[in-house]
């Protein structure tokens, strides 16, 4: 009796199970892919039209990734844009990284779960105004004849070993595959680059579609003046391009190299990036959304670069090659004047897009985000633990000393930031006062000291690398070599420290004592804090001076907030040992720098300054509620 019953269920599953497998087999597969013929993409066979906005992971801790991510769709946006920053996935040769803030399989798929569509930059070059444009520092350490970004045999087998280890994990977000990828670009801007090397970007588009194949769109993107050397036979061109009355003159640039297709705007410049010693930039809300009305009226596909900027946490900030030194390092903010500001926050130019967006579009069924609360603290008083250039700092805080006949760079000591501090001796006898030191080739920043007392500074931004001192200040010469960030556009071979010769009235000095501060942990801060130092001269000693202090929050809510350095020169700031960035009031347009409430906590937080060029009489902070930019 049992066994009548059994049977006749089982026969409903089956066939229930075989109408199953029917009704998936009739579905067709997903596919975007682009109709040439009506100019535009298709997702599932139907026209889709992209409004999207960059946001890198890697400027925002993972921690407000899901809020970032909703806020763009809530203003309208269906897809989300990241470069992909090797240098942050493999610091150092085989040493991979794919947690916290490097965890891009987390970030594609909360922005899955926001209903947002994503689209991949992988460079392996991304520029991004970030170290040495996002190539692993490593690259002219492992090879100094490196030429990047073209058909260099060493080049080429690092890409293929770094896309061996990326695109694996990337398959099975494409769209294809059921995921919400729908593009993924090849190089970046390749035709600003002088190599013009065609058989370089043939390589790269091989190596990208034997693992993407045709489970997403692929594309390069390039200024409009520049499609001849960064477009690639049988791969979607797009432009980039900001504000203008006139977009057509740009699209029949392109129309020159796709005759037929969907327009593409993939860098939309809602706002620009700022330099130190330089204005901050700013972009008229109005102009933006002017401009982008024109291109929504034109069927175009737009991304806006950025929608949401973040912070160059740490050393990441890159630099360019522009102003009287041909070098101008990005300041630590990247709110770029995005319609998200730095701090996550919707600013007027967002509610202006999400406007026009709404009346395109239809409303995205999402909120608009509010501005987030923001904290002030008492002030933090700090006391001064010490010199990076004292027998003290130097054993704690060196990660090597070496010795060589003339200045190598901190590639050759294979150091990716901080500090290299040379030393030797002055020629004996000397009696020309003053005489003029010269530094050759120096990247980036020299901060002179003879016999322990500052001198005076050499700077490659201000294209300053003379220095006239007095025979009297002594016998010892101390160069105290910053990296203010290796320049990320067009020319990424920026190798730092003193890579000329150092001379005293043209006469060459040799034989150097070489120091490695790399300070990119912060254990050797805390070897440095936590002994203290047994002599006086290690407490008073010249160069780079190392604050300590503490501070209390006792609230259970914690909230955003903003680091005043008002008092101080130019240095770096770690918090709870996570590291904030540089700082430098002195230059502007940054004065304060953004503190992510997730690197606070309740109770005791401490805090660390190193400052670079300046004893501070009243060594205090103040967290503030708002950003202050020159």
């Amino acid at each position: 009796m049992i066994a009548y019953r059994v049977l006749p269920l089982l026969a409903l599953c089956l066939s229930g199970w075989a109408a199953t497998i029917e009704a998936a087999a009739q579905q067709p597969p997903r596919k975007f892919d682009i109709d040439f013929q009506n100019d535009t993409f298709t997702k599932d066979g139907q026209p889709f039209q992209f409004i999207s906005g960059s946001f890198h992971y890697f400027r925002a801790l993972p921690e407000s990734w899901r809020h970032i991510l909703r806020s763009m769709r809530a203003a309208g946006l269906n897809t989300v844009m990241t470069y992909i920053e090797w240098s942050l996935h493999e610091p150092l040769p085989g040493q991979y990284q794919w947690e916290g803030i490097a965890n891009l399989e987390e970030f594609i798929e909360i922005a899955q779960s926001e209903n947002l569509f994503v689209i991949l930059r992988p460079g392996p070059y991304i520029c991004a105004e970030r170290d040495m444009g996002g190539f692993p520092h490593w690259l002219l350490t492992k090879y100094p004849s490196i030429k990047l970004r073209t058909y260099d045999t060493d080049y080429l087998r690092e890409v293929q070993n770094w896309y061996n280890q990326l695109m694996p994990r990337l398959v099975r977000y494409l769209y294809g595959n059921g995921g919400p990828v729908i593009m993924v670009s090849i190089e970046n801007e390749y035709g600003s680059f002088k190599a013009c090397d065609g058989q370089y970007l043939q390589f790269l588009k091989n190596l990208t579609v034997h693992f993407v194949q045709d489970k997403a769109v692929l594309f390069t993107n390039d200024g409009p003046e520049l499609l001849k050397c960064g477009s690639i036979p049988g791969i979607l061109p797009t432009l980039d391009f900001g504000i203008t009355n006139n977009p057509n003159a740009f699209w029949q640039q392109l129309r020159k190299y796709l005759p037929k297709g969907p327009l593409v705007n993939a860098e939309y410049y809602p706002g620009w990036l700022t330099h130190w010693m330089e204005p901050t930039a700013r972009v008229d809300a109005g102009m933006v959304v002017n401009t982008l009305k024109l291109m929504l009226n034109q069927k175009a596909n737009v991304n806006f670069y950025m929608f949401f900027g973040g912070t160059n946490f740490g050393f990441t900030a890159g630099a360019n090659d522009v102003g009287p030194g041909k070098y101008s390092a990005d300041i630590t903010s990247y709110d770029y004047d995005a319609p998200l500001d730095e701090a996550g926050d919707p600013t007027p130019k967002y509610f202006a897009i999400r406007k026009v967006l709404v009346e395109y579009f239809g409303d995205p069924g999402v909120p608009a985000p509010v501005k987030l609360p923001k904290m002030t603290l008492e002030t933090v008083w700090l006391e001064r633990r010490g010199s990076m250039l004292s027998k003290h700092g130097r054993t704690m805080l060196a990660q090597k000393i070496v010795t060589s006949v003339t200045p190598v760079s901190f590639e050759a000591l294979n150091q990716h930031s901080g500090f290299v501090l040379y030393e030797t001796q002055l020629p004996a006898g000397y009696n020309r006062d003053p005489y003029t030191l010269k530094v050759e080739n120096l990247h980036d920043r020299a901060y002179v000291h003879i016999d322990g007392t500052l001198a005076g500074i050499l700077s490659r931004e201000t294209n300053t690398n003379t220095i006239p001192l007095s025979v009297g200040l002594g016998t010892r010469l101390q160069l105290l070599v910053e990296s203010q960030g290796r320049i990320n556009y067009n020319i990424p071979n920026d190798f730092k420290g003193i890579l000329g010769t150092v001379t005293v009235d043209a006469k060459p000095l040799y034989n150097w004592t070489i120091t490695s501060f790399p300070l990119d942990s912060y254990r050797y801060l805390e070897n440095f804090l936590t002994q203290q130092p047994t002599e006086q001269e290690d407490l008073d000693g010249a160069g780079a001076q190392v604050y300590y202090g503490t501070f209390t929050i006792s609230s259970d809510t914690i909230y955003d907030t903003y680091l005043y350095p008002s008092v101080w020169g130019k240095g770096l700031v770690f918090i709870n040992g996570f590291n904030l960035g540089r700082y430098w009031p002195l230059a502007g347009p940054q004065i304060t720098l953004y503190v992510p409430r997730h690197i606070l906590k309740k109770g005791n937080n401490q805090i660390v300054m190193i400052e670079y060029q300046q004893h501070i009489q009243h060594p205090y902070v103040q967290f503030i509620d708002k950003p202050i930019f020159m």
